[in-house]
C-alpha cells in the first residue's frame, strides 16, 4: 500500500469549511461584500435618525436658510434647499474628518 500524498497548504491561503483553498480574489470579494453590507446598514440607521431629528432641525431654522429656493404657485410648491445642503455637507465633512483623524 502506498501512503496518500501530502498536500502542502500555502500559509497565505484561506480555506473554507471543507478544507478547500479559497482564492485570494474570492476572499477579497467577500470582504468587500461585508463592507458594503455594513455601509448600507449604517446609512439606513443614519437616515432613520435624520428623519426622527428633522422636527428639531426645522425648529433651529435648518431648511429655511437664505439661499434656499422656494417657488409657490396655486396647488404647487417647489423647494430646493441649496444652502441647507451646503451647510449639512460642511458639518458632515468636518465630523467625519475628525472621526478619521
Amino acid at each position: 500500500m502506498t501512503p496518500a500524498p501530502v498536500v502542502a497548504r500555502r500559509a497565505s491561503a484561506a480555506y473554507d469549511a471543507t478544507g478547500d483553498a479559497i482564492s485570494e480574489a474570492a476572499g477579497r470579494r467577500g470582504l468587500a461584500r461585508m463592507r458594503m453590507q455594513k455601509l448600507l446598514i449604517i446609512a439606513g440607521i443614519a437616515l432613520v435618525a435624520l428623519g426622527l431629528l428633522w422636527p428639531l432641525l426645522a425648529k433651529l431654522g435648518l431648511g429655511r436658510l437664505p439661499g434656499d429656493i422656494v417657488v409657490e404657485r396655486e396647488g404647487f410648491r417647489l423647494y430646493v434647499p441649496i444652502v441647507t445642503s451646503l451647510v449639512i455637507s460642511a458639518v458632515l465633512t468636518l465630523v467625519l474628518w475628525l472621526i478619521n483623524r
